[in-house]
């Protein structure tokens, strides 16, 4: 990891791909936060090989990010990690293009990180962009969450506590979490530091989730800052392939399921995706040759823990 430069307190780090439009909407939101709050910060862009002018409207609308222009997509982790190498601030922020923060988002992200020392990332309150709520924080996903996910028996268990969402409490105190949604993660420099970067092996989804385990178990508290308000648009650079980012969340599932859970529990999420492939084939959904797929994805995990 690179030196923390003693005049910067914030880096932040945004991976692009294919979202040009929205990814400058994202940095206007950065640099409009850092004069508001008065802390001193920079900008790393890492452009996954986008082909929709990206990184041209970086270096012409925002000189003075810095951009790394990748020629080929290395996925969401390995990409910020080529960031974090480079980092000059106190704390670091990793933000999807697709997120753009409301005023006093940053300051209000700033204060909870450093509202006790034991705090070592804090997660901002994301909400859809008709304002209503879309994640305050989770618990580290278990059996109960699988179920849902593979069986949605209702929308409102999908959002409960039931199926591991956090509650934003009143609106402006920190909420401790388990993890917060990779898309706006305010991280201590010393935390990466001890713990390192993101598991490159989870080329898509999970990582960030693999990552607040490591950063839990050697002590550090994560936190929600529900005063920390993040417009986040939500699946722009994976709507593109959507098919093949089902699977990819699957495939990244089970290396999170192999790494923190045991054999039994990873044969009980196989016999779960293959049930819900069977009732979806039976009921004629055109998810289900997806699920098919998806339960093939778990055996292969169950049968490597045999």
């Amino acid at each position: 990891m690179s030196e923390t430069g003693g005049d910067i307190d914030i880096t932040t780090i945004v991976v692009s791909w294919n979202t040009r439009d929205l990814l400058a909407r994202c940095l206007a939101s950065v640099e409009r936060e850092l004069e508001a709050s008065g802390l001193r910060g920079e900008i790393v862009v890492v452009d996954n090989a986008s082909t929709d002018g990206t990184a041209k409207m970086v270096r012409e609308r925002f000189p003075a990010a810095s951009l790394v222009a990748l020629e080929e997509n290395r996925g969401f982790a390995a990409a910020n990690n080529l960031a974090l190498a480079r980092a000059r601030g106190a704390a670091v922020l990793l933000l999807n293009p697709d997120a753009e923060l409301l005023p006093g988002a940053l300051d209000a992200l700033w204060r909870a990180l450093h509202a006790a020392p034991h705090v070592g990332m804090a997660g901002a309150l994301l909400l859809n962009p008709d304002g209503t709520v879309q994640s305050a924080g989770y618990r580290f996903p278990g059996l109960t969450q699988v179920l849902l996910d593979f069986f949605p028996i209702h929308p409102r268990l999908v959002g409960s506590r039931l199926n591991g969402r956090i509650s934003p409490g009143d609106g402006l105190s920190p909420v401790a979490i388990d993890h917060p949604l990779g898309a706006c993660m305010l991280v201590r420099r010393e935390v990466v530091d001890t713990v390192g970067g993101m598991d490159e092996g989870y080329f898509l989804y999970s990582e960030e989730i693999d990552w607040c385990r490591r950063i839990a178990r050697v002590g550090w508290t994560i936190v929600t800052a529900p005063a920390a308000r993040v417009i986040h648009h939500g699946g722009q650079s994976t709507s593109q392939v959507p098919d093949a980012m089902f699977l990819q969340l699957h495939r990244s599932r089970a290396r999170y399921f192999r790494r923190y859970h045991s054999p039994r529990f990873v044969r009980a999420v196989a016999l779960a995706a293959r049930a819900a492939a069977v009732v979806e084939t039976l009921r004629g959904e055109p998810r289900a040759s997806a699920l098919r797929e998806v339960a093939g994805i778990y055996a292969v995990a169950e049968a490597a823990d045999a």
